[in-house]
């Protein structure tokens, strides 16, 4: 299911096979936890900015519409008209956001829907079903993201039900693929690795993961506390006990920059609700750093956002009409601004992609590594 095509150092570029189409690594996936871009942007839209594989959240979806609804209309792909890869996240981040509303036992988790309040319990076993019904062709596994400092004693423990949860995930999903109705019978269930920041129980858990020879395994509950340098740290370490003939996906993370230097760490897969948020509030991805479109020093400006980029908005639009929409309080602004950033995620991991196919990853690296986050400041 998985090929690497090429290496260069630790980064790899590879190809991943689903049951709805081939997706070529490293890949960002495009954040849709609703069924929906925040921002507007449809299906139709997506496939115009280069979107490979679209990520839709288990718990919000299972909250409203209702799994049984999406399942009931042929499933996540036919509901929202998306023929591509689909990624479900199990909600387990979600979950532990909602720290106050949730008591955690060995049979699952209990918690408060964060839209009507109503009592809810989810077992791994519940999650895969729910992810089964709405047939993403990657289900990712049921776990606890731990929050970062945590005391040492508790993420061990954490780490130790996690993993019996992913036995019971593998266990239900292989009884899932047994009905005769299942949605999607190509259905994927990624591992997910935790441990907070402690070396030895990351390597500990990622080895006892590894030995269950899932489709693909993550790095899970990073960018939830801890610094950038321990953020890379804990890549390098897990990355090192990662299976090598499987895509290793890093999840929620991050600015173009934070991809970059994943990527050469080994990283194959990226999801980030930064590219639309930040779009949303007008903050802008460019090639020579990141731009705020409300500033008044673009009130005049007829030149597109970006150069460089041959993005719909770019090639349309100028800095001026944008500005414009958003001290307007235009919802266009919104969708052309998440469009545009969207393109350029999107358009730079095609960059990346390139350029470890032609042995010229570490230039794009020194390039970009210190450009890209950079805020450009207002004149």
């Amino acid at each position: 299911m998985f090929k690497i095509i090429k290496q260069e150092g630790h980064a790899r570029r590879g190809e991943f096979e689903t049951a709805h189409g081939t997706v070529q690594t490293p890949v960002f996936m495009n954040v849709g936890t609703q069924a929906a871009i925040k921002g507007a942007l449809s299906a139709e839209d997506l496939e115009t900015i280069g979107c490979q594989i679209e990520l839709s959240n288990t718990y919000h979806l299972h909250i409203r519409p209702g799994d049984m609804l999406i399942r009931g209309q042929g499933g996540l792909h036919r509901f929202m008209t998306w023929d591509k890869p689909i990624l479900t996240d199990s909600g387990g981040f979600q979950i532990f956001s909602l720290a106050k509303l949730r008591k955690i036992t060995e049979e699952g988790v209990a918690f408060n829907s964060h839209v009507d309040g109503k009592r809810i319990f989810m077992s791994p076993e519940d999650c895969i079903r729910i992810q089964s019904n709405l047939g993403s062709d990657i289900a990712m596994a049921f776990d606890e993201c731990v929050e970062i400092p945590s005391p040492r004693d508790y993420v061990e423990k954490s780490c130790e039900r996690t993993y019996r949860w992913l036995v019971r995930c593998r266990d239900a999903l292989a009884g899932q693929m047994e009905m005769p109705d299942v949605i999607n019978r190509g259905q994927m269930l990624f591992g997910i690795n935790q441990g907070a920041t402690f070396p030895d129980v990351r390597i500990n858990h990622m080895k006892q993961i590894a030995e269950l020879e899932l489709p693909g395994y993550a790095i899970g509950g990073l960018a939830v506390g801890e610094s950038v340098s321990e953020m890379y740290d804990t890549i390098e370490i897990v990355e090192e006990h990662m299976p090598k003939d499987k895509p290793r996906y890093l999840m929620g993370v991050g600015t173009p920059v934070n991809i970059i230097e994943a990527v050469a760490r080994g990283v194959d897969f990226f999801d980030c609700v930064m590219p639309a948020r930040n779009g949303r509030h007008g903050h802008l991805y460019t090639w020579s750093g990141v731009i705020n479109i409300k500033n008044e020093k673009y009130s005049n400006d007829s030149a597109k956002i970006d150069a460089q980029c041959a993005c719909p908005v770019c090639q349309r639009y100028s800095r001026a009409y944008l500005r414009h929409l958003f001290k307007a309080e235009e919802m266009l602004a919104l969708r052309l601004s998440v469009m545009h950033n969207l393109y350029f995620y999107n358009n730079l991991m095609l960059a990346i992609r390139n350029s470890i196919e032609n042995g010229t990853f570490q230039e794009l690296r020194s390039k970009y590594a210190g450009v890209l986050d950079k805020r450009l400041q207002a004149e």
